[in-house]
Formats: C-alpha cells, sequence, structure tokens
C-alpha cells in the first residue's frame, strides 16, 4: 500500500470514528437534551451540528475545484434557529457524513497534489483534510461532553468503560499476540 492509499484509509477510519461516538451520543439523548443548552449563550448539540453541517457542506462539496468556504454560506446563521426535531439533527448529521466521505472517496494518487483553497488561503490535501479533522474532533468532543452532564450516572460509554482498562488491554494483547 502506498502513502496516499494509506494516509486516505487512516483519514476515513478516523473521520468514522469521530462520526460514531456522535452517533452513540444522539441515540442516548432524547430531543429535549438535544437543545439544552447550559446557559443563554452556549450552544446546544442541535447548534453545534448544525454549525458542522454548515462547515461540512462548505469545504467537502466540490472539495478539489472550489474555495471550501462557499458564498452560499451563511455561517452566523449556523448558531440561530437549530433543528427543532431530534429527526432533523440526525438527518442534517447524515447529510454533513455523506458530503464528507463522498469527497473523499473521490481522492486517489493521481488528485492527491492538488492544492485546496479555504477562505482564499491555499492548503495541500492533507493540510486541508487535517484542519477539518481536528475541526470536527473539538466539536463531536463537546457534543459528547454536553450529552455526558445531562446524562450524568446513566451516561453509557462510548469507549472503554471507567475501571475496565485492564481488562480491556489484557483481550487486545491477546487478540495481537
Amino acid at each position: 500500500m502506498n502513502f496516499v492509499e494509506n494516509y486516505l484509509l487512516n483519514v476515513r477510519f478516523e473521520f468514522e470514528r469521530y462520526k460514531e461516538y456522535g452517533d452513540k451520543t444522539f441515540i442516548q439523548l432524547n430531543q429535549k437534551q438535544l437543545h439544552w443548552q447550559s446557559s443563554h449563550n452556549d450552544n446546544s448539540i442541535a447548534l453545534i451540528v448544525k454549525h458542522m453541517v454548515g462547515n461540512m457542506l462548505s469545504r467537502w462539496t466540490n472539495f478539489l475545484t472550489e474555495d471550501g468556504e462557499k458564498q452560499w454560506r451563511n455561517r452566523d446563521a449556523e448558531f440561530d434557529a437549530a433543528p427543532k426535531t431530534k429527526a432533523e439533527i440526525l438527518n442534517l448529521w447524515e447529510e454533513g457524513w455523506n458530503c464528507l466521505f463522498k469527497a473523499l472517496d473521490q481522492l486517489n494518487q493521481n488528485n492527491f497534489d492538488s492544492i485546496i483553497k479555504i477562505r482564499g488561503q491555499k492548503h495541500t490535501v492533507i493540510e486541508a483534510i487535517n484542519r477539518q479533522l481536528a475541526h470536527y474532533s473539538s466539536h463531536v468532543g463537546q457534543i459528547v461532553l454536553l450529552g455526558k452532564l445531562q446524562k450524568g450516572e446513566h451516561w453509557n460509554s462510548l469507549t472503554i468503560n471507567k475501571g475496565e482498562s485492564k481488562q480491556f488491554n489484557s483481550e487486545m494483547f491477546g487478540k495481537n499476540s
């Protein structure tokens, strides 16, 4: 496997991991919890999703040929008027990720050296992808934390349960021997 193939497989794995953390959080929350704000100035999960999707659609639509900050994007509006229902939130979430994965699927050895512009600033493909991976992982972290704060002791861990690291490591090392 060459570098480009390896990088694209790895970055797709990481994006899928963060999408899954969001998916597993949404399963645990009801509509009211998706709209909860700790204060008037804070974002709810619904608003974070709306912002992420606005960013995803802007950055990943025509990824190789257009600036990642589209003229039709209204970033400020992404933080107003959250989607009302859980179904709307989940549909937006899927739309954003589908756009991202469709763009990743178009990348290969032949176009990997393209220059990507975001707000007129030039990026290599790796720089543009890593920029978005960092952005989305921070927002997914916010989504998970907001969910965890609301669920408290009823939160179902998304990874290794507290106090179960030794058992997990033992099982993993057993598989890799």
